[in-house]
């Protein structure tokens, strides 16, 4: 069997060497990569790992920033297939660790027992989180699934938990929707309950990774036109955030101390780190990281909640505008329906009144000329 990954990848430095390490570990045989114009030294990690003879490493370039995600990955599961052979396709990003439910099986040990009339099926993504730090990959660190309820994810500035990943077997013809969330391959049954996997997500290392992450990211969607999303948008919201300045108060609002996890609703979780040690894999952080003090945390807290609630404000006044807007267009449409009616009530009745002005004029004319008759009858006597 033959297993293979693929990232798109742009200035992810701080994550890249553990997530190579992890998925060698965890068994994958073909690595599809493409730097996305990384300048970080990201791309020189990647021309490393792609020296090594122990795994496949298809290594491309497309420096291009224009969020063609989708069309990129789609272009790697399927040369995953026709060139390098992958039994099973796993699309990935940088801060995405594939990890099995079953901590005593690896990924690969999971794939060699599904069959391939699965075709496709979706993995659950779970949040990591922990101490805020200033930089820093936070293997170590961020520990705890998230798993906060979706009011208390508005409440800390996020929308709703991530969305699923899809994993497919190896086709041709797959295709990749945009975030790797969806594929065109159909499922055919059910994955085993012992053999279920989930993803391990770190989108919040530190505050310098994210603050790079939002400001490429959102240039990119501002480069693409074919793209509109949402100002809601997750990403979209934070670009907003960032340019106001207020995007790392808000950004605290993710992190909790080990302390207030423990009391919370978070569920301690070393998977990443416990399967890097194993390997003896040096990107294990050790917790090196530098943190943002307990006291700078708090106080990025309470501005973040008042930011966050203002926020919210806005889009229900937003809400009620557009609800407002839409009673006032039924409104306006039942008001238009009516004059048309009364409009087309009155050319009836113009019409029938015409009508019958018409059949009383043809009547008189049969009057007159039946009296018309009766006197020349008369004068004819």
């Amino acid at each position: 069997m033959i297993l293979a990954v693929t990232l798109m990848v742009r200035d992810e430095a701080d994550v890249v060497p553990a997530w190579l390490d992890y998925h060698v570990a965890q068994g994958f045989d073909v690595f599809v990569i493409t730097d996305n114009g990384s300048v970080d030294g990201t791309a020189e990690l990647l021309a490393a790992f792609a020296e090594r003879d122990d795994v496949t490493v298809d290594l491309r370039h497309d420096p291009v920033h224009r969020k063609q995600q989708g069309t990129v990955v789609t272009g790697m599961a399927r040369d995953a297939a026709t060139v390098h052979h992958a039994d099973w396709v796993v699309n990935a990003d940088a801060d995405e660790f594939l990890i099995p439910v079953d901590r005593s099986r690896t990924v690969r040990q999971v794939f060699e027992q599904l069959d391939p009339v699965i075709g496709a099926f979706t993995v659950p993504v779970v949040n990591l989180t922990g101490r805020m730090a200033k930089s820093g990959g936070g293997i170590e660190r961020l520990h705890w699934r998230d798993e906060r309820s979706l009011d208390e994810l508005r409440a800390a500035g996020l929308i709703a938990p991530p969305t699923t990943n899809a994993i497919h077997v190896g086709t041709p013809d797959v295709t990749v929707v945009q975030g790797n969330h969806q594929v065109s391959v159909a499922n055919g049954a059910p994955v085993p309950e012992d053999l279920r996997l989930e993803v391990l997500h770190l989108p919040w290392r530190s505050w310098k990774q994210y603050e790079h992450r939002v400001e490429v990211s959102g240039r990119a969607y501002d480069a693409n036109p074919d793209l509109s999303p949402s100002p809601r948008h997750h990403g979209m919201r934070d670009y907003r955030r960032l340019h106001e300045g207020v995007l790392q108060p808000t950004f605290a609002l993710r992190f909790v101390t080990d302390q207030e996890a423990e009391a919370g609703p978070f569920t301690r979780d070393d998977g990443v780190a416990e399967v890097l040690r194993r390997a003896a894999s040096p990107a294990v952080d050790a917790g090196t990281d530098p943190l943002v003090s307990v006291a700078e945390l708090a106080r990025l807290r309470t501005l973040g909640r008042a930011l966050t609630g203002r926020d919210l404000r806005i889009e229900e006044l937003e809400d009620e505008v557009r609800a407002g807007e839409a009673t006032a267009n039924t409104l306006r449409s039942a008001v238009q329906f009516e004059r048309e009616r009364a409009e087309a009530a009155i050319r009836e009745t113009a019409d029938r009144d015409a009508e019958l002005a018409r059949m009383r004029a043809r009547r008189v004319v049969r009057l007159a000329d039946r009296a018309g008759t009766v006197v020349r009858r008369i004068r004819s006597r």
